[in-house]
């Protein structure tokens, strides 16, 4: 299931907050995205214990339990880790990688909050979760009946957010100040190949690393960060990721060059460093400039003159480099007064390929 609304952390957070105690609740989301960090967050707020299930390591009897004969008739006991006598909120993670049959042994459970004779505790709350079929993930088609025993909401990665909270949990500098840059890199679409990508699962991955190799407190050899990298992210974001640490050492940040305090890098052996410092530029170009040339205010002006003269610098050191500055190969276009700009003064950067 893809849905046309997706929504933030906090948005979610809300809207259990609200949904759940009544209604059981399904989040969908890529891997890593968060799910299940944020199931744990909601049931602190509520004050009850979470217990989670993972749907695609459970059979029927994990959930209805297994009979027993009491006097002439039989009946089935619950499992332990279910039948509480307190309320909770149960977390069914990977609900759609389950099996039909284990998918019809939650349909009371879900519906009723019943499992046999039993049920749960009143004021339990049950939560459901799991990836898309587009993710590369073990899923399962849900049945119909399932499906509409639930409220449906698909989550995404907040940057602004995920930023915040990693501040609060004390992740890696390295790993937030990268992500400060370059926010479009907290999460990519999981690939179609087997190889690591990025996730706000991978970033804290990556920043356990970093802390247990203590980057930034001694040295760390750049065959180690190579490894620790690449072991984490989408293969691309490893190696800007790499560009920025050594740009940390180089001393070469964006706004330095952009205060005129430093200069575009332009030896050899820093290309890396350069494309990652285009790349941050293009982004807060996206970001900063406005979509029409009537809401440039003063203080814009003089960044719009710094930016103009910055892409002729770079186009002296790297052309390639300059034209993927400005370009609309990744989807997203630079303003078209901005644009005229850079074609008037440099033309050839615009029409060359």
């Amino acid at each position: 299931m893809n849905l046309p609304i997706t929504v933030t952390q906090n948005d979610l957070l809300e809207i259990l907050l609200n949904i759940a105690p009544v209604r059981p609740v399904f989040i969908w989301g890529a891997p890593g995205i968060g799910k299940s960090a944020l199931v744990e967050q909601f049931a602190e707020e509520v004050g009850l214990p979470c217990v989670s299930l993972l749907g695609s390591q459970l059979a029927p009897e994990d959930i209805i339990g297994i009979p027993k004969i009491s006097g002439n008739t039989s009946e089935f006991l619950p499992p332990k880790m279910i039948a509480r006598t307190e309320p909770y909120v149960l977390f069914l993670d990977e609900l759609n990688a389950c099996s039909q049959e284990v998918q019809k042994a939650f349909y009371s459970l879900i519906h009723e909050k019943r499992i046999g004779e039993y049920y749960l505790p009143e004021g339990s709350i049950i939560i459901g979760a799991g990836n898309r079929a587009q993710d590369s993930a073990i899923v399962k088609t849900m049945s119909s009946a399932l499906i509409n025993r639930m409220f449906h909401v698909q989550m995404r990665a907040d940057t602004r957010q995920w930023i915040k909270w990693a501040q609060h949990e004390n992740i890696h500098t390295w790993v937030i100040n990268y992500l400060i840059q370059r926010p479009d890199h907290l999460f990519s679409e999981p690939p179609k190949t087997e190889e690591p990508f990025s996730t706000p699962r991978s970033w804290h991955m990556l920043s356990d690393a970093l802390k247990e190799y203590g980057a930034g407190k001694r040295d760390i050899s750049p065959e180690t960060l190579r490894m620790l990298a690449y072991a984490c992210l989408t293969p691309a974001h490893a190696g800007m990721f790499l560009a920025f640490t050594k740009n940390i050492r180089n001393q070469h940040m964006l706004d330095d060059i952009i205060a005129k305090e430093a200069k575009w890098p332009s030896n050899p052996e820093d290309r890396d460093v350069l494309y990652f410092l285009a790349q941050s530029f293009r982004a807060k170009l996206l970001q900063e400039l406005p979509k029409s040339k009537q809401e440039i205010s003063g203080n814009m002006l003089s960044f719009i003159y710094r930016a103009k003269a910055m892409i002729k610098e770079l186009s002296v050191i790297n052309f390639e480099i300059a034209q993927m500055t400005v370009s609309a190969d990744e989807g997203e276009i630079l303003p078209d007064w901005f644009m005229v700009e850079i074609i008037r003064d440099l033309p050839r950067l615009v029409t060359q390929k």
